[in-house]
């Protein structure tokens, strides 16, 4: 202890004071039109929109939180747990296979009704709907319109979003006369998802499965010259059409014999007539987040734009695009007002009267109308396809000048001097339970609120409510010298020549994302935050609880962003409830239970396929984030009033669900799996952490509370019989109770390091074999992986204290998207496709670089990349209820400023020195090193 080097502060830690580094993603052209994710994203919580900025065409796609498909209803298969000791006794004998059938055929979740799909079939088939039958070759086709063939992430990427249903292709091909007299192969690959294949009105294959269409065509089917290839499509949900295959450079196409390379191509535009757009509804296990709609800006004679400059203000929380038109200067800023409750776009020139555009509503949901409300206002309403959600939206436009008129779904505005546009939606989803709110009149209401004030009041209340989150933390990581070249050329550049202000400004957008979609009063950020603009969203846009929801959160309170941690406790108390019926239905045990995926309507029940679905540890994770947020708050009256109820109740679930393994004679997990890897199991190691994880927190909060001594008392009896972490051997931490770990493996999952992180049961002080192991595991599992994965991984290599190791993951997660994991041009996270946790899990990492506080002392720069030897951060939250702001220079610790928001005594490290010193709650304490 060196008290010499504390020096009491008198004034009290404020809101970090932002630096000078310019806080900006901004590009020197549109987003590309076909790329969403080239687009700018805006929220404030409940609504998301992304901003293409295009000049002659403006798009703002937007989404509204509570748009999802499904309907309320029980997810849970009754009395489910009657299998339970057959499926534990079959796993126990080694019989993995027949476990999981067991179990998919009796222990998954209960799907939503479907449509009558034999009915439905037999009507297409019989070409109900059709004059004329198109597979024969006299057929007229001359009216049809023309598809690229293939589209090969389905149809919906050509055009086509929302497309499900019976669907007619038309080609042909002149066959060569050395050709005359053989059998040939017609290639198509992948269709998606059933198909009727003719050649010359000859079926000559079916396929109803992701299986390769590679059908033969008779010779006796052929004729010389022109021949007719006639495809039924047929797709239920989902992705469709003639997707062909995956690499791109391989044609679909079709040859004789056995040789492809004599192929005669088919990638070309096919005829297509769309029979029949309505099939039955699906069987679903758990539901999808729904795109809302879209908001399209035409701007006639906008041409030859010249200094054009695109940008998302992190600080302001402001989309801004501009550019010059003949001789006239346009200005555009975008933005989502949590005051407001609505997305607002305002429009301005240099000139007078320049300002003229017209304004339109649509959506990818069929049946979507747009009506005209008055003069200023439109108004879009929309069902959701087969669910119990209806939406509505309203925009209105005020003008400085100018005319305006409405037509149909459009607003025609001419000649104004300035225009502000408000749009507000809504749904008539009340809660989980309760679908009855009035869409229509919660939009209307936003509407007229927000549309009373003017533009600068209604922007001066949004900057001001963001900036209240915003300005707790600022991060300056060497010297900003590349905030003048576009975002875009900076992530290019990126790893080869890092650039560590670029990693502050990933820091900040990280936090951006978070206060944008997740905040108080609001749903959860889920798989894409509130950004969606597909009606079936890569797994279903959904809360994946095996590590992505949870990754969502790991910034909230080490970035100072408690607040936006709400959301998350809102959720796991509505599933606490949900949760609960699992328990006793699955498990025939008291608490409350939760599987891998959750939605809107809270299903808690397993999906998917036995295999990877039953995993029954979310309840113990979402438990963590109770008892994390307590560590860095200090609230003792969260703990009491929500905290400790949902832990208590979790942990009961787990106390009776635990069974001892007849070989071990250690407690064990199952069914179960270690996520998405090696099938179903009994004894995870994952598991077996978070299990005595919340059960040690949970002994700690009655502890601190006073309370169930008897209950406490259980746990710490049970946890010592709880299977214990293991080394393999190959020096590796065991994933399953058995050592037979793939050395060879890559796997993106690595959840047996949960123990890790965001877990502390292994850590250098107190389990340094066990720390060993851990890495040996990582280092087995190697540095590639989606962008989700690659997150996970930074944070992992901080805790093992190799800074220079996380750096690198960085520049991997910092690098321009592909087929593998990075980032898209607006810095989105790709797994690929688009998942918002990479953005929130390496945001969280860098953090963990520079501080570390889960054991009993405060680490300062415990893992300092040699890439970033200067820095700043005000603002950095730790356990104990401690702000910290910190500064070095040439890799080394220079000044630190501890803020006690409890009063707890303080413990810093950094190296081998160690400070402690008690505190006054309120007061801020400065140390030199």
């Amino acid at each position: 202890m060196n008290r010499k080097c504390i020096v009491l502060a008198a004034c009290l830690l404020t809101a970090a004071q932002a630096f000078s580094q310019d806080l900006k993603l901004w590009y020197a052209a549109p987003a590309d039109p076909a790329v969403w994710t080239d687009a700018l994203p805006i929220g404030n919580g409940r609504m998301g929109g992304m901003v293409f900025g295009g000049v002659r065409r403006d798009r703002i796609q937007f989404n509204e939180e509570t748009l999802w498909s499904g309907a309320p209803r029980d997810y849970n298969r009754q009395g489910a747990y009657r299998y339970l000791p057959q499926i534990r006794q079959l796993l126990f004998d080694g019989k993995q296979k027949e476990a999981e059938e067991l179990a998919e055929k009796r222990f998954m979740g209960a799907q939503s009704p479907a449509g009558d799909r034999e009915a439905w079939l037999r009507r297409v088939r019989a070409l109900k709907g059709l004059n004329g039958n198109p597979a024969l070759p006299g057929y007229n086709d001359d009216a049809w319109k023309e598809m690229p063939v293939p589209a090969y992430e389905g149809w919906e990427t050509a055009g086509f979003e929302g497309l499900d249903g019976a669907v007619w292709f038309r080609t042909t091909f002149n066959l060569p006369g050395s050709w005359n007299g053989k059998d040939l192969v017609l290639d198509l690959n992948r269709i998606r998802e059933l198909d009727f294949t003719y050649v010359n009105g000859k079926l000559i294959g079916s396929t109803n499965s992701p299986d390769p269409r590679k059908y033969i065509v008779p010779a006796t089917a052929l004729v010389k010259g022109r021949n007719v290839i006639a495809i039924q499509v047929i797709n239920y949900f989902d992705k469709g059409g003639i997707a062909g295959y995956k690499d791109t450079t391989r044609h679909i196409g079709i040859y004789p014999g056995t040789d492809p390379k004599q192929a005669i191509s088919l990638v070309k535009p096919w005829k297509y007539l769309v029979q029949d757009s309505d099939p039955p509804a699906i069987a679903r296990y758990q539901a999808d987040y729904q795109p809302f709609g879209d908001l399209t800006l035409n701007f006639p004679g906008h041409e030859k734009e010249e200094r054009y400059r695109r940008e998302l203000d992190l600080e302001r929380a402001i989309v801004t695009t501009s550019y010059t038109a003949g001789g006239v200067g346009y200005r555009r800023e975008y933005f989502a007002s949590q005051p407001g409750d609505a997305l607002v776009v305002h429009l301005a020139a240099d000139q007078p009267g320049k300002i003229s555009f017209r304004a339109s509503l649509g959506s990818p949901h069929r049946g979507a109308t747009v009506t005209r409300i008055d003069a200023h206002t439109i108004a879009l309403s929309l069902n959701v396809k087969h669910g119990a959600l209806k939406g509505v939206s309203h925009l209105r436009v005020k003008l400085n000048g100018g005319k305006i008129t409405a037509s149909g779904n459009e607003l025609v505005i001419s000649g104004a001097n300035e225009a502000t546009l408000y749009l507000t939606a809504a749904t008539n989803f009340r809660s989980y339970r309760d679908v009855s709110a009035n869409a229509n009149e919660i939009s209307r209401i936003a509407l007229e609120k927000i549309t009373a004030r003017s533009y600068e009041t209604v922007k001066q209340a949004h900057v001001q409510d963001y900036q209240r989150y915003f300005n707790t933390f600022s991060i300056r990581l060497g010297t900003d010298t590349a905030s003048a070249t576009p975002t875009n050329l900076r992530l290019l550049s990126f790893s080869k020549r890092p650039d560590p202000s670029f990693a502050a400004l990933y820091v900040q957008y990280g936090r951006y994302l978070l206060i944008s979609s997740s905040r108080p009063g609001t749903q959860a950020a889920n798989l894409q935050g509130i950004w969606n603009d597909l009606l079936a969203p890569p797994w279903g846009s959904k809360y994946t609880t095996n590590v992505n929801l949870e990754m969502n959160y790991w910034p909230a309170e080490v970035l100072n962003l408690s607040p936006m941690h709400e959301p998350l406790f809102n959720l796991t108390e509505d599933l606490v409830k949900t949760g609960t019926e699992t328990a006793k239905q699955y498990y025939n045990a008291p608490g409350w239970v939760l599987h891998h995926n959750t939605d809107l309507w809270r299903g808690t029940a397993p999906i998917n396929a036995s295999n990877h679905g039953i995993w029954v540890s979310g309840a113990a994770w979402l438990s963590h984030h109770f008892w994390e947020h307590y560590l860095f708050t200090q609230d003792e009256t969260f703990l009491r009033a929500r905290a400790y109820p949902v832990m208590r109740s979790a942990a009961r679930f787990y106390n009776s669900f635990l069974v001892k393994d007849p070989k071990t004679g250690w407690l064990v997990s199952t069914p179960s799996n270690s996520p998405e890897n090696g099938g179903l199991v009994a004894g995870p190691a994952m598991d077996h952490q978070l299990i005595r994880d919340l059960f040690k927190n949970t002994i700690e909060a009655s502890k601190i509370l006073e309370t169930d001594a008897k209950f406490r008392d259980s746990l710490q009896k049970k946890m010592p019989m709880i299977a214990p972490n293991q080394v393999g051997r190959a020096g590796q931490l065991q994933e399953w109770l058995e050592d037979k770990d793939d050395t060879a493996s890559t796997h993106r999952h690595v959840s047996h390091l949960w123990g890790v992180f965001p877990g502390n049961e292994i850590n250098w002080d107190e389990s340094a074999k066990l720390m060993h192991a851990a890495r040996q595991s990582l280092l087995f599992r190697g540095d590639e992986g989606t962008g989700w994965s690659l997150a996970w991984k930074i944070n992992y290599w901080a805790r093992f204290k190799d800074g220079a190791h996380a750096f690198n993951l960085l520049k991997m997660l910092l690098r321009p998207a592909r087929s593998i994991g990075g980032s898209y041009l607006n810095l989105f996270d790709a797994h690929p496709p688009f998942q918002i946790d990479g953005n929130f899990g390496g945001a969280a990492g860098i953090a963990e670089m520079l501080v570390q506080s889960q054991m009993s002392y405060i680490d300062l720069l415990p893992a300092l990349p040699p890439e970033i030897p200067d820095g700043e951060i005000k603002g950095l939250c730790a356990r104990g209820g401690f702000v910290v702001n910190l500064s070095w220079k040439k890799g080394k610790l220079v000044s630190t400023e501890v803020f006690s928001k409890a009063g707890n005594k303080c413990i810093l490290k950094y190296g081998s020195q160690v400070q402690d010193f008690s505190t006054e709650k309120g007061k801020s304490y400065i140390t030199n090193w």
